[in-house]
């Protein structure tokens, strides 16, 4: 039996949710108790995940157990997008913004769900996602580069496809110095390595053009991406090579 399934065997006897949920949360802490929230993901009906969407910020704030509901809630979404509920993605593109990061993490976890249901149109989706803000690209680029998804070629192709079009836009970003500049160079600075170590033929020959540009953080993006244990067991004489090359 795994955690999720021992969660979810408590949360079917009890009435009181709200109460197990805060006080198993692991909030505050370093990490929040995802196997409670994917159960909670797995069982709880509408009028619970609705409930614990409206957890902005003002009333869960970061490392609150009251931000682990706003959490759960999140993850509840990606079950109803995949149950068909579609109109739902608009919830989660605009909780991919929200100032927490738990919640933004929940949302890649939930498009993650879709995807596993339906890749196929998770990445329709995240083409629409794609032109949008600087956290919208991060939600795209944390969503689609989990190895569990990128199994079949013509799937790591399209990721390919968009993870190229998120680094360019890093050439037109305005303020450098923004949060949401910060989160999204960092998602960057792994994304590519799952994606290249999913398909290394194709990969490696899109991370070398990005290796060639100029503009600062694009290069740190990619010297990170290379110092990554999956790239190194992929093919460490073409990793040190190019970590040379980058200085």
């Amino acid at each position: 039996m795994t955690k999720v399934d021992h969660y979810a065997q408590i949360l079917q006897t009890l009435t009181d949710w709200d109460s197990y949920l805060l006080q198993n949360s692991g909030l505050p802490g370093p990490r929040g108790n995802i196997e409670l929230g994917r159960a909670f993901a797995r069982l709880a009906d509408e009028t619970a995940i609705e409930k614990y969407l409206s957890y902005s910020a003002d009333v869960a704030p970061v490392n609150s157990p009251y931000e682990f509901l706003a959490f759960c809630g999140v993850l509840g979404l990606g079950r109803l997008v995949v149950e068909g509920q579609r109109e739902r993605l608009a919830v989660l593109r605009h909780k991919a913004s929200d100032p927490r990061w738990r919640i933004r993490e929940a949302v890649a976890m939930a498009l993650q769900q879709f995807g596993c249901a339906d890749m196929p149109a998770l990445v329709e989706e995240m083409k629409r996602w794609v032109h949008g803000g600087l956290m919208e690209k991060r939600a795209v680029a944390a969503a689609l580069c989990e190895p569990v998804l990128l199994q079949e070629q013509w799937i790591v192709q399209h990721v390919l496809d968009i993870l190229d079009q998120i680094t360019g836009s890093i050439k037109q970003a305005s303020d450098r110095k923004s949060e949401e500049f910060r989160v999204l160079r960092k998602a960057l600075g792994y994304c590519w390595s799952v994606a290249v170590a999913a398909r290394p033929e194709m990969g490696k020959v899109r991370m070398e053009k990005w290796m060639n540009e100029k503009d600062r953080d694009i290069r740190w993006i990619m010297k990170e991406n290379l110092r990554k244990n999956r790239l190194l067991r992929m093919d460490g004489e073409w990793v040190a090579k190019w970590l040379e090359r980058l200085g």
